[in-house]
């Protein structure tokens, strides 16, 4: 019996005939893992590189410090909900933690007002000190918020999470990168850092600034300053005078910090660091 020549679309329509570039399926395996990897150090590096960004200025902080109305909102909620069932454990917490939030508001105003000041009085704007976030809500969005306020340009270094989280509106389209890889997204934070500056936060914002400091103590990176932003808040959760006191830290590794309560205090660690009149 005689064959029917097999239908070439059968050929065009199987996965191993899709060029390798265009091959999601194959990008995804565990066997090209370094391939993915070296993708997400190039793509965000050309296209910085292609906008001409020399420097930048990298803010952490917690994403749950929200824009006022938000945080006054959920604080509403709760407290309904609470008088709809006062025995409820679950929800007195919450709207217990509410509040401390919201008695922390001010530092979303702070990262706003430090980052708009930056992008105004950064020396080649545009290019140097320019902004970057971890992309996401709360200090992420108000750091952003200022430069965009300023209309300057701001970068925002967004993670996939079980989670998902949204880049907030305020990072310049063009330049808003989505990453898999926890450690490339902390390489692409330090690559052009000229400052770290580290409002309150909870583990993800302790270790972004970790991160940095065990670097910068085995100079790994350049000399940058590091700031905290709200001595208060740090001082409790933080006590780096003890590690120095116990030996596990030299006393010359508390001068990689700086302390800051204004915006004005955060620039000024940061002008007199590089000389230049803030």
């Amino acid at each position: 019996m005689k064959r029917e020549v097999p239908d070439v679309q059968r050929i065009l329509d199987s996965p191993s005939y899709v060029l390798a570039e265009r091959d999601i399926e194959l990008l995804a395996t565990e066997e090209l893992r370094p391939v993915r990897l070296q993708l997400e150090l190039l793509k965000p590096e050309l296209t910085l590189d292609s906008k001409n960004i020399q420097s930048t200025i990298v803010v952490f902080g917690s994403t749950r410090i929200l824009d006022l109305p938000l945080l006054e909102e959920k604080e509403r909620v709760l407290s309904e909900a609470l008088a709809a069932a006062p025995k409820d454990k679950r929800i007195e917490r919450e709207l217990q933690r509410t509040e401390r939030l919201l008695a922390k508001y001010h530092y979303y105003e702070e990262a706003r007002a430090f980052t708009r000041l930056v992008s105004q009085r950064a020396p080649a704007a545009g290019q140097e000190f320019v902004i970057v976030t971890g992309g996401g809500p709360g200090i992420m969005e108000a750091a952003n918020r200022g430069a965009w306020d300023a209309e300057a340009p701001s970068i925002g270094l967004n993670i996939t999470l079980p989670l998902e989280q949204l880049p907030n509106p305020y990072i310049t389209p063009e330049l808003c990168f989505q990453f898999h890889y926890f450690a490339l997204r902390k390489m692409h934070f330090l690559l052009r850092a000229r400052a770290l500056v580290v409002f309150p936060g909870g583990f993800g914002t302790i270790d972004e600034l970790f991160d940095a400091l065990t670097l910068r103590q085995t100079r790994r990176m350049q000399q940058i300053p590091l700031i905290m932003y709200g001595h208060e808040y740090w001082e409790q959760v933080l006590n780096f005078q003890f590690l120095a006191d116990e030996g596990t830290i030299s006393d010359e590794d508390l001068d990689l910090m700086r302390y800051a309560n204004t915006p004005d205090e955060a620039w000024q660690h940061i002008a007199d660091f590089y000389g230049f009149t803030p």
